[in-house]
């Protein structure tokens, strides 16, 4: 005991503390000063949740891996993005994490998604096993845009989350694609108790509490992930500025990337520098205790988060953007339009209203560059199963 003590703590002093500087400290779309509002930061951060590689845990597939040290940093930084997605779903953004404080229901629902177990939704196991359809043996690395495109097909059975997540391929984000997907009239969680639309049968027959409002306006909240390429080997710094306007916008999710092969979850900035969580710790697998409460102390990163230059970021990204209901995406749209107009800032994306007549079918090609050619290859071949029906001759 005294020994784990002791590295813990150790730990606490490798990490560099905050630099005392007047610049802000923006959060996901939170602004902080350093000087009077360090305490907040720090918070801020070890709310979020924090997935590294974990050892011992029930194998892949039955007889793959027990551990993903070495192979399955991207893996968890994209657990991470997603995970802040479903804390904004279920919790909301001002939540906070408070050691030893007992914790709300919805909190350990959106932990249990990503327990390294086969049936939760987004465990390591289902993102490993799922990547086999992207042409990603389990235990290979993946690209940004690879595990983007997993945690898409993982959401469709997350019914209690009911998100629609949309990756925007080429770098163009389609408003009229994401329009449709999220005012697609799928049911909400808890839909089913009331099969009717009419008003007064709705307030009468349903409890508040099934999300009444979601309902009635038929907009499912939208993960909006969108794989870029921001330079050839290493990042272009015209598109610095517009990176970190992305931190600013209350809708971020943060990014993922990091250096080559080395993944992060990058969550803010301050000055020329990226705050970010690192995947790169090896942990035991969790088990959920007999009272079905899990011991969350090590989902939760408790010391000051890492930070590098952002010149030093591989070019190769995914953002992330959360919108909960059709005026944060509109909002959202706003933002990205006047950003546009900021001089010294790049555009790192294009939003369009309709599909250009030259694109390709979407789902038919995806030309994002990954990590190789042979990766674009490998997914332009890709047959996507639940697309296409066989037909017997």
């Amino acid at each position: 005991l005294f020994l784990a003590t002791l590295t813990y703590d150790t730990l606490r002093f490798e990490y560099e503390d905050f630099p005392e500087t007047k610049e802000p400290v923006w959060i996901l779309g939170r602004k902080y000063s350093v000087f009077t509002e360090k305490e907040e930061i720090l918070l801020d951060v070890t709310s979020r949740l924090w997935f590294t590689y974990r050892k011992n845990f029930p194998a892949i597939g039955g007889t793959g891996p027990t551990s993903d040290t070495g192979w399955g940093c991207m893996l968890r930084c994209g657990q991470m993005i997603f995970a802040q997605a479903l804390v904004c779903r279920h919790l909301g953004r001002d939540w906070r994490w408070i050691k030893g404080k007992r914790q709300m229901d919805n909190y350990f629902n959106v932990l249990n998604a990503f327990i390294d177990k086969k049936d939760s939704y987004y465990s390591i196991h289902q993102i490993a096993q799922m990547g086999v359809g992207e042409g990603k043996s389990i235990g290979q690395w993946y690209g940004p845009n690879t595990v983007a495109q997993v945690l898409k097909k993982l959401a469709t059975f997350d019914t209690w989350s009911s998100l629609a997540v949309h990756i925007a391929m080429d770098n163009t984000v389609v408003m009229e694609e994401i329009r449709r997907l999220c005012q697609s009239n799928m049911p909400c969680a808890g839909a089913a108790a009331c099969p009717a639309l009419e008003s007064d049968v709705l307030y009468n027959g349903c409890p508040e509490d099934v999300g009444l409002r979601e309902r009635l306006t038929l907009w499912k909240p939208l993960v909006l992930l969108i794989p870029l390429r921001l330079g050839l080997t290493e990042i272009n710094e015209a598109y610095i500025e517009t990176l970190k306007h992305c931190f600013m916008m209350p809708q971020s999710l943060g990014v993922i990337g990091g250096k080559p092969n080395s993944a992060h979850y990058f969550i803010g900035y301050v000055g020329e520098e990226l705050i970010y969580l690192d995947p790169h710790t090896t942990q035991p697998a969790v088990e959920p205790s007999e009272s079905g409460c899990l011991p969350d102390e090590s989902f939760h990163c408790q010391h000051p988060p890492c930070r590098m230059s952002i010149a030093e970021l591989d070019p190769s990204i995914a953002v992330g953007f959360f919108c909960n209901t059709e005026a944060d995406f509109n909002d959202w749209c706003q933002q990205i339009k006047k950003l546009s107009l900021v001089r010294g800032a790049l555009p790192m994306f294009e939003l369009v209203e309709r599909q250009p007549s030259h694109f390709s079918n979407p789902d038919v090609l995806n030309l994002t560059p990954d990590s190789s050619d042979a990766d674009r290859l490998e997914r332009f071949f890709d047959s996507e199963d639940e697309d296409f029906e066989i037909l017997s001759l």
